[in-house]
C-alpha cells in the first residue's frame, strides 16, 4: 500500500471535520443574527428618560431641582433613586409607587440627600403631573449623579442612561 493511498483516509476525516465545524459556524452566526434582531425590537424596560443636564443654585442661594421624567413599557410599582458616581445611593425620591404602563412619571430632586418624607404633586392645565418628593437632608456634593429606577415587580432596577451635574450651591 503506497503513502498517498494511507493518508487518504486521514485526509477525509480531517476534510469531514472542517466541513462539520464550518457548518456549525455558519449555523451559530445564523442564530446570534436571529437573537440579535429580536433584542433590537425588544423594547426597554424603562423609556424616554428625561433629566437636566445640570442643577445649579438659583442667585437667592436656593437650589434649583433636577426634572426627571420616564415612562414604563408595562405596568409596574417603582422606587426611584438618585446615586453619585460612585454608585452610593444618595437620595430616594418615591418608594413603591404604582405607574402605568405607557404613563410618564416625572419627578424633581432639590438635590438634598435621604428618603424623601412624602411629596406634593403639581398639576398643570395640559394635565401633565409631576411629583415633587420633600428630601429635607444635607444638600448633596458637587458632582455627576444618575437615577435608578427599580421595577419592583419585575425585581430589576434600571439606571438612567445618562447623568447629571449638581453643581455646589
Amino acid at each position: 500500500m503506497s503513502e498517498a493511498a494511507a493518508g487518504e483516509p486521514g485526509a477525509l476525516a480531517k476534510d469531514r471535520l472542517a466541513a462539520a465545524i464550518f457548518a456549525a459556524l455558519v449555523v451559530a452566526c445564523f442564530v446570534a443574527l436571529i437573537v440579535t434582531q429580536r433584542l433590537k425590537h425588544t423594547p426597554t424596560p424603562v423609556e424616554h428618560f428625561q433629566l437636566t443636564s445640570k442643577v445649579v443654585p438659583s442667585a437667592a442661594g436656593k437650589l434649583s431641582e433636577e426634572r426627571i421624567a420616564f415612562k414604563l413599557t408595562k405596568a409596574d410599582r417603582v422606587t426611584v433613586t438618585v446615586e453619585s458616581a460612585a454608585g452610593e445611593d444618595v437620595a430616594t425620591l418615591v418608594a413603591d409607587v404604582p405607574v402605568g404602563r405607557y404613563k410618564i412619571l416625572s419627578l424633581r430632586w432639590n438635590g438634598r440627600r435621604g428618603m424623601a418624607s412624602g411629596y406634593s404633586v403639581l398639576r398643570k392645565a395640559d394635565g401633565y403631573t409631576t411629583l415633587v418628593p420633600r428630601n429635607r437632608g444635607a444638600i448633596a456634593p458637587a458632582g455627576f449623579y444618575t437615577v435608578r429606577v427599580h421595577l419592583l415587580g419585575q425585581k430589576r432596577s434600571v439606571p438612567s442612561s445618562r447623568t447629571f451635574q449638581l453643581v455646589a450651591p
